[in-house]
């Protein structure tokens, strides 16, 4: 990690921020017209795959990606994911079948499991060690503009011309994103030269126990994400909004608004007083969501949901750095990601077979979503009750 003395906003970190920005905008910007492309293709019964199928291999592949961050290099391996979007944008258009389209889907994944675990790592390699939590705030902000602007840009492209040129707009977008990351040097100092054994993942590294607290917020808080991302294009449409991107636009201008400043108070205050800040504000914006059916109450749900998201993302990113070892950034960083896509991934899934294009169901899926999120501020709760007794058992006796 940085030390104090670095500076915040220097080029490798601007670089990395804004690469960021285009790789999240890059199949993000498919999300909102995926469902009504499967349908087109007689896979109306598979909606909930979309996102499942994407997550599964970001999943599987987390344990790669962190092993080789802390072996070969942080930018190698954001290439890597980078590469695999530039690819996928292309072969859309190719692979017109139900199940060419579900393959695919599986392969995209493959991104998000590879260039967001080397990008957090090499954030926390090139930032001051006091600012972290500040630092991931910031880059955050990057991803979340990319979620944010993707699917609004997206939908307009459809809108105006096809879903050929929405796949080629994806892959072009993913193309800048690896431009950008080729401008950065590595900050692994013992990098090692990639060799296939380096592939062989033993028990050991597939997950940081250090992280599980982290983790298990992680996966709680993420179910509700995997259902927003499933269901919220076609409430979207039933609410009475024509473009299906503007709940990311407002859900992400809310959590840009509060990122930067939760970062410092994390900094400030520790991670977890403000992490349960968020998960309230999660479990108050999906009941709104779903209890909200008309466009102002929609809009003001997903308004507070993105405000618990602009608190809780960063909080957890810098809590996972906090507990990771020595040497082992990636591989904790990995598993708070591994977490992260089974919660989107269960949450999609599920979501997705229990809706049934049944709109009724869509409120109820939040709901239970909300109830998830609550856990996470129960787990937090006595977490914390539970080291306060371990601390006081462990005081002198007068």
């Amino acid at each position: 990690m940085g030390t104090k003395n670095q500076t915040l906003y220097n080029s490798k970190f601007i670089l990395v921020c804004l690469g960021s920005l285009f790789f999240s905008a890059s199949y993000n910007m498919l999300i909102p017209e995926l469902p009504s492309y499967l349908s087109g293709l007689g896979g109306a019964e598979y909606i909930g795959l979309i996102i499942a199928l994407f997550t599964l291999t970001a999943g599987l592949s987390r344990p790669f990606s962190g092993k080789l961050t802390d072996t070969i290099g942080r930018k190698p391996v954001m290439l890597i994911g980078a590469l695999v979007c530039v690819v996928c944008g292309g072969l859309y258009p190719v692979l017109t079948s139900v199940y060419g389209f579900l393959l695919l889907r599986l392969f995209h994944g493959f991104s998000t499991g590879f260039t967001p675990t080397a990008a957090s790592t090499f954030v926390s390699d090139v930032v001051p060690a006091n600012r972290l939590g500040e630092a991931m705030g910031i880059q955050g902000i990057a991803f979340s503009t990319g979620l944010a602007l993707g699917p609004a840009l997206g939908s307009m492209i459809k809108l105006h011309f096809s879903f050929e040129v929405l796949f080629y707009s994806s892959s072009l977008m993913a193309l800048l994103a690896t431009g950008l990351l080729m401008n950065l040097k590595e900050t692994l100092m013992a990098k090692q030269t990639f060799r296939p054994q380096l592939l062989r993942i033993s028990k050991a590294d597939i997950l940081a126990k250090e992280a599980f607290p982290a983790a298990i917020i992680t996966f709680l808080a993420y179910v509700a994400f995997g259902v927003i991302l499933t269901l919220i294009p076609d409430w979207t449409g039933i609410v009475g909004f024509a473009n299906k991107g503007i709940f990311f636009v407002v859900f992400t201008l809310t959590s840009l608004l509060v990122r930067v400043v939760a970062g410092k108070l994390s900094d400030l205050y520790g991670r977890t007083k403000v992490i349960l800040i968020g998960l309230l504000l999660l479990c108050a914006g999906l009941i709104m969501i779903g209890a909200w059916n008309v466009p102002t109450g929609f809009l003001a749900g997903a308004g507070v949901y993105g405000l618990g998201m602009g608190i809780v993302s960063p909080g957890i990113n810098a809590w996972t750095i906090d507990l990771s070892k020595p040497g082992q950034k990636g591989k904790a960083i990995a598993t708070m990601f591994i977490a992260l896509e089974a919660g989107i991934g269960l949450g999609a899934l599920l979501s997705g077979w229990y809706y049934q294009e049944m709109p009724n169901r869509i409120p109820i899926t939040l709901y239970v979503s909300a109830g998830l999120s609550f856990l996470g501020i129960l787990y937090l709760l006595f977490r914390a009750k539970r080291k306060t007794t371990k601390l006081n058992s462990q005081l002198p006796l007068i």
